[in-house]
């Protein structure tokens, strides 16, 4: 394995960085010590959070740093096979036939059962400072409840602190300490100067991270003008780094408030009725024409209505890089119960955008299926019933956002595999696989691959989940599939070679975790300056004239 290790470039850095310093182990003991008195005195309107594991990392997964998953159906994106995967030191080393082994390696045996990549989650806010209050779900409970649901990676939105890249990064790499799964990280950008300009190189040069997230929403704090896109798509464009946004029309969505409380409509349902879809085309079609004047890639997050995937499938066709990424909720809920009388119920369904009508989603889940979506994510961005209260007199004061990152992987194989709409490669490549291609982290991630990182799960298709928030592992105390039933089961999830979940208990380490640096110049990027010459040969100008006699 030591030669292996030597000839991967990701490992190179991951190496020069391993030393763990005493004090590291020390902060790991505290933090145990602190999730284990949560388990006893959980935070208040919270769950108990089940069945955890929180010793050190000795203690926790597989005690076995070898394990052999035999007999199971292996699935990546592009092939399946029946097929035995080999596991040493949290490195995929084999992947072939029945592969014998010593008496020192833990055996799994996944017969009739599918064996695939992890789950990566492109969109997630953990520990996020919003509308007054901090979403509930940290770095380690949010994680913590991926990993029941499959999914072994996410990358979060790192915001600016008071439009410091800098100070934000520093903020959530302190946050993301208590970390017991791999993550990544997006930037927002939410002002702009020359300093910001540098920060932007530093954070892509230097931190990892390979894309910049612009809102075009919530007017006021987050939202960002057309002269700052442009600067930014330039900026991304350089700097090789995917550009980001959430696409609302800010000023209309505003007014849109207004004109609700003005009708003295001040439920949940103003909330979904002042921003409808229409606002959410025009801003995805102004900043796809944005991009395309700038020769920029442009990923577009939580894709939720017909009116915004109609601009991406419009682009795509005529040749522009640009990606759409559905969120679970716009895939498999509608608006009804944002309607529905009992404040609590209906205000844990508002995020933005907002859920749509029905039809919006069958819609995106057959855009899905043909790829003019490519990814999905979950936007799991969480805050409990007594936070969501804080709008009870304006739904303008409701916390934004839904749960999603346990829920992801089961819901999408029930509706998009179960009913027929994509195969099982298709479904590890909307997952995982294309995610770590986007974001340049393919193969280390989205594969079984011999090489790559040992984050794999064993789904049984003929078993069956329910969704409750009494089991769920997030600290909500509200879940908006709650009472889902479906097919297709991850029983076994695998990080970083240890077993993590066995299908009831999560044994997992605060600390355990590792930042993944994202390099730039995906493959997203082939092609922009071949095209850039093409542009400017067509030009025809400048014309050299003649200046007339004076």
């Amino acid at each position: 394995m030591a030669g292996l290790h030597s000839t991967l470039p990701w490992r190179k850095i991951e190496e020069g960085r391993s030393m763990t310093s005493l004090y590291r182990v020390q902060l790991i003991s505290l933090l145990a010590v602190m999730v284990c008195l949560f388990a006893i005195f959980p935070f208040s309107g919270s769950q108990q959070v089940p069945e955890f594991c929180a010793y050190g990392e000795s203690e926790c997964g597989s005690s076995s740093s070898k394990l052999l998953i035999k007999g199971g159906t292996v699935v990546n994106a592009h092939h399946q096979e029946v097929a035995d995967v080999y596991v040493e030191d949290g490195i995929i080393v084999s992947v072939q036939p029945n592969i014998n082994v010593g008496d020192d390696v833990t055996v799994l045996d996944a017969t009739g059962k599918y064996v695939m990549p992890g789950g990566i989650d492109p969109h997630t806010h953990l520990e996020m400072e919003f509308m007054g209050t901090e979403t509930i779900d940290d770095f380690f409970s949010g994680q913590a409840a991926a990993l029941a649901g499959g999914t072994t990676m996410h990358i979060d939105f790192v915001i600016p602190v008071n439009g410091s890249l800098t100070a934000g990064f520093e903020a959530y790499k302190k946050k993301a300490k208590k970390s017991c799964m791999d993550y990544g990280f997006h930037m927002a950008i939410t002002k702009w100067d020359e300093i910001v300009a540098r920060e932007m190189e530093i954070m892509v040069q230097e931190k990892g991270i390979n894309s910049f997230k612009f809102f075009l929403a919530y007017k006021g704090s987050l939202m960002i003008r057309d002269e700052l896109l442009l600067e930014g798509l330039k900026k991304c464009k350089s700097l090789g780094a995917l550009a980001m946004v959430h696409a609302e029309n800010g000023d209309a969505v505003a007014e849109g408030q207004k004109r609700m409380i003005d009708l003295g409509v001040t439920g949940p349902e103003g909330h979904a009725l002042s921003r409808p879809p229409v606002l959410e085309g025009e801003a995805t079609a102004r900043a796809i024409r944005l991009a395309g004047f700038v020769n920029v890639p442009l990923y577009v997050v939580h894709v939720m209505s017909i009116d915004a995937m109609e601009e991406i499938a419009k682009a795509q066709k005529s040749g522009q890089k640009v990606v759409g990424e559905p969120v679970v909720s716009g895939l498999v809920l509608d608006d009804s119960e944002l309607w529905n009388p009992d404040f609590t119920i209906a205000a844990k369904y508002v995020m933005s955008p907002p859920i749509r009508k029905p039809g919006h989603g069958k819609a995106l889940q057959a855009a899905l299926s043909r790829g003019v979506l490519q990814l999905v994510g979950t936007d799991h961005c969480t805050f409990n019933s007594t936070q969501k209260a804080l709008g009870i007199d304006d739904f303008r004061k409701i916390p934004n956002g839904v749960n999603g990152i346990e829920e992801r992987m089961h819901l999408v194989w029930d509706t998009m595999v179960e009913w027929g709409q994509i195969s099982v490669t298709d479904y590890v490549r909307i997952t995982s696989t294309e995610c770590a291609r986007i974001f340049n982290i393919y193969p280390r991630k989205g594969a079984i691959l011999a090489g790559s990182d040992a984050d794999i799960i064993i789904l049984n298709p003929n078993s069956s989940f329910e969704i409750t928030a009494a089991t769920h592992h997030s600290r909500t105390d509200t879940n908006v599939y709650e009472g889902r039933k479906g097919k297709g089961k991850v029983e076994v999830t695998i990080a970083g070679g240890k077993v993590v979940w066995d299908g009831s208990a999560l044994k997992v380490a605060p600390g355990s975790g590792k930042y993944i640096e994202m390099p730039p110049f995906s493959h997203l990027f082939n092609g922009i300056e071949k095209a850039d010459a093409a542009y400017l040969s067509s030009l025809r100008a400048p014309v050299r004239r003649l200046k007339a006699a004076t």
